[in-house]
């Protein structure tokens, strides 16, 4: 049963979404084993969270506290100033997926709009929640809106999820005022398949109203009586006593708390008469203000009573700035509050259909892949299995940089190829730390003369002698190969500054290709927003034929499985279906005969139009049974001409980031690198290389 994780946020500031984080963490425990709870930013404060340590203490989650949250808010604003929002984003991504592997569910709840940048926290929670690859739930303020306001609300709400192509598992308009609810039930009526199923929640004005416990919290006060029941108090108004205790007794109401100088020892004394008296309504605390002490026999009063009938709070501030200060005070849950929590939880599970919801998390299928996701997956797979891949360009930066952030994450073995002291020199005036990796020089290693022997007998028949084998092994790519040929590395990657055709040739000489694949081709994973694609072939075969663009697509769809992308594969031409003629599209109609013969089990399809492969409305027009048209994943171009140009079409209007080429059909990795490659490339194609690698040692055990 496949059960998806939620991102409970705020459509915008006040939504009250911690009623619905409650139900609905009642919900999960109800129905799965251990369930995690996550939140992306916290507050750096000296309290810890209170959202946290609400659900923690309430659902015995068994877990640290820094387990539970992604990253400080000082923190991720600095990450922003300078210029690394990803890396935030990563720092995110990787402390939840190491909570989510101890659950069998998580409950994310987004950010609280409370910095400067509140405007734009929406955008940063569903970013969020795509990355993190969870369901979400906005939650839409509905308090002091009329219909009219609210139904505006929700649109801008559905404008924003659409841009960011959220995943949906339903909204909440919460805090509606009564007689408005049932006109806003009839306009947002919905099926259990609903794209977007809104929920109407009707405001309960108890919820909203401050505690005694919410006051002392957040204003730092000192608690003189210690009943903890009194704390849970709700708060109607807020009254400051200044004037003779006749006239205060006149003032006092139901629900009150009195604000009062700590030296006015007539008015503390007249509070507890007037709660006793049954002629008095009964208020919710009191709060002293100022330096004044107040005086002992206050003090031995309150300690001497058996049941304290309300709060004494203690605030250093004077009157005025205390009475301002409370007036900002928020209603919030803590755990103590049972009362609140009970009225919120009634609240909630009599106006959402739950038993609508948990299908919903059953059913609900995403195939969403975020690059981020993406690449986290795969270092965490090759740190799994640490493979020993060999850099031939052991000399250029960016391949030392690179080599330098695989090894700090502990995800390869790694062996440079070059003049030892040229790469010595090079790490140390760079202030890499690189102590781990091994160098070695062709030129000078000793291994010169075993590899050339290998390729002596390799190449013999081909005119090779052993003085030629020798010296074509002072070559980086030559030996860096024959590294691999003769397991002493697992995997090489090249090609930063050197030619596709000095990359892969020793491979194809040394390495060849393995039994069933007739031609060495390559795919470009592209790490679109939402999505990875796979593209094949941009890189190698400059004009397959039909046998050969079947075996491409074969290929693919096999790379693709192999990172966990389970393919579906779109056959382009320049016509869909039966309507276009000529040689180019039959071919590749050819290629779809011969591809799907040799297997019946792989989704695949064609010819069709790169619009028909990816857009759902077009293929609904053009192949309206198609498996694959509209939800096509690998995409296997007619020629390299074409799979060139588009990749970097892709690549450059869209900002994809585009890892590869990654060579498919060798019986060993070997991966080319583009001379134009940033750092990150080089990291995530040794990554995709180990992976390749581990593959092929699963095969040969």
């Amino acid at each position: 049963m496949n059960k998806h994780n939620i991102y409970i946020t705020g459509a915008e500031q006040g939504s009250g979404k911690s009623i619905i984080v409650l139900a609905m963490m009642d919900m999960l425990v109800g129905n799965a084993g251990t369930i995690g709870f996550f939140r992306p930013i916290i507050h750096a404060t000296e309290e810890k969270d209170q959202l946290i340590q609400l659900i923690k203490h309430r659902y015995q989650i068994d877990l640290d506290y820094e387990a539970l949250y992604g990253c400080q808010l000082e923190q991720a604003q600095m990450l922003i100033e300078q210029g690394r929002y990803q890396e935030l984003l990563k720092r995110i991504l990787s402390k939840y997926r190491l909570l989510a592997e101890q659950c069998e569910q998580v409950l994310c709840v987004g950010s609280d709009y409370s910095g400067e940048d509140s405007v734009f926290e929406f955008d940063f929670n569903a970013e969020v929640a795509n990355n993190l690859g969870c369901l979400m739930m906005p939650v839409i303020q509905g308090q002091g809106r009329n219909n009219v306001q609210i139904i505006d609300a929700v649109n801008r709400l559905k404008h924003a999820l659409l841009e960011f192509d959220c995943d949906l598992l339903a909204g909440v308009i919460n805090g509606v005022a009564s007689a408005q609810v049932a006109a806003l039930r009839t306009r947002f009526s919905h099926q259990p398949n609903s794209h977007f199923p809104l929920y109407v929640i009707p405001e309960e004005p108890s919820l909203y109203k401050p505690s005694v416990g919410n006051i002392a919290r957040q204003l730092g006060a000192d608690i003189l009586s210690d009943e903890q029941q009194t704390l849970n108090r709700q708060v109607g108004q807020y009254k400051i006593a200044a004037m003779q205790v006749p006239d205060f007794l006149e003032h006092i109401a139901e629900g009150d708390l009195i604000i009062t100088p700590a030296d006015r020892a007539d008015i503390i004394l007249a509070c507890f008469m007037a709660y006793s008296s049954s002629h008095y309504p009964q208020i919710a605390g009191l709060l002293l203000t100022g330096q004044g002490a107040t005086s002992k026999q206050v003090h031995t009063l309150l300690d001497g009573l058996d049941n304290k009938p309300f709060a004494v709070l203690s605030v250093a501030q004077d009157t005025f700035n205390t009475a301002m200060q409370v007036q900002e005070v928020r209603a919030k849950f803590y755990s103590q509050d049972e009362r609140k929590i009970a009225t919120a939880l009634g609240l909630v599970e009599s106006n959402l259909d739950f038993d609508e919801l948990r299908q919903r998390l059953i059913a609900k299928h995403s195939d969403r892949v975020t690059p981020l996701m993406f690449e986290y997956e795969q270092m965490q797979r090759a740190k799994a299995n640490i493979q020993h891949i060999v850099l031939p360009e052991g000399e250029e930066e960016r391949i030392l940089r690179a080599a330098e952030i695989l090894l700090l994450r502990k995800v390869v073995q790694i062996t440079l190829l070059g003049n030892v002291g040229v790469i010595t020199q090079k790490i140390t005036g760079l202030g890499l730390h690189l102590d781990e990796v091994s160098i070695i020089d062709p030129l000078e290693s000793e291994l010169r003369e075993v590899y050339a022997e290998a390729y002596f007998s390799l190449r013999e028949e081909k005119g090779v002698t052993y003085d030629m084998a020798y010296d074509i092994m002072a070559d980086v790519s030559y030996f860096g190969t024959m590294m691999i040929h003769l397991h002493h590395a697992d995997g090489m990657v090249s090609g930063a500054v050197h030619t596709t055709q000095h990359t892969i040739r020793p491979a194809f000489q040394i390495i060849k290709t393995k039994p069933d694949i007739a031609i060495v081709s390559s795919v470009f994973f592209m790490c679109l927003e939402d999505r990875v694609l796979v593209y094949g072939d941009c890189a190698v075969n400059p004009n397959p034929n039909a046998a050969q663009l079947a075996d491409i697509a074969i290929s693919s769809a096999e790379t693709a499985r192999l990172f966990n992308i389970s393919p579906r594969v779109a056959m382009l031409s320049y016509s869909t279906g039966d309507s276009g003629k000529g040689e180019a599209v039959d071919k590749v109609r050819q290629a779809v005969q011969i591809a799907q013969q040799a297997h019946p089990e792989l989704k695949l399809e064609g010819p069709m139009q790169y619009d028909a492969a990816v857009d759902s409305e077009v293929a609904k027009t053009k192949l309206p049974n198609s498996e694959v048209a509209g939800r096509a994943n690998v995409f296997i171009f007619p020629d390299l001409n074409t799979g060139n140009n588009t990749y970097k079409a892709v690549q450059r209007s869209s900002g994809a980031v585009a890892i590869g080429p990654i060579l498919q059909g060798l019986n060993k990795p070997v991966n080319d690198l583009s001379r134009g490659c940033t750092v990150t490339d080089i990291v995530n194609t040794v990554v995709m290389t180990a992976i390749q690698a581990q593959a092929e040692e699963v095969l040969s055990t």
